[in-house]
């Protein structure tokens, strides 16, 4: 998901230097989102793993 993030992010950059501020306040705002999405998945993973006390498989 941090992927998506930083994708998100530097198409925002590439519009806002050609001059898209639309598409550039669009891309910043889906950016914020999926970022923020994504710190919360992980919260809810690392408080899981810590009640629950299984640890994930070694690769």
């Amino acid at each position: 998901m941090f992927g998506w993030a930083i994708t998100f992010l530097i198409v925002a950059l590439i519009a806002a230097v050609l001059g898209f501020g639309g598409i550039a306040g669009t891309a910043v705002s889906i950016a914020k989102l999926i970022f923020f999405v994504a710190l919360i998945l992980f919260a809810i993973s690392l408080v899981y793993s810590l009640i629950t006390g299984r640890r994930p498989p070694a690769a």
